[in-house]
């Protein structure tokens, strides 16, 4: 599995956790968010840009940074983007 997918992966599961159980639907109308982006985060097929991480973080009553920092603890060990 590529880095990319890995990483989209785990913010799908960030953001299916974050919805506590709310719908795809009631969230991406309450916050003004396309529920195909939703859902295509959260199947871990779209790569969402920073303002979407910005909008969805917020939708979700965190910081964008602790939206990150989530997404990286659901990353192995010692992840990199970069191969050194």
């Amino acid at each position: 599995m590529s880095k990319k997918k890995l990483i989209c992966i785990a913010t799908g599961e960030v953001l299916r956790s974050l919805r506590n159980g709310q719908s795809q639907f009631m969230f991406s109308s309450e916050n003004d968010i396309s529920v195909s982006i939703i859902n295509t985060i959260e199947r871990g097929i779209k790569d969402p840009q920073i303002t979407t991480i910005f909008k969805l973080a917020e939708a979700s009553g965190i910081k964008p940074s602790e939206f990150v920092k989530m997404i990286e603890e659901k990353l192995p060990d010692g992840f990199s983007l970069i191969d050194k």
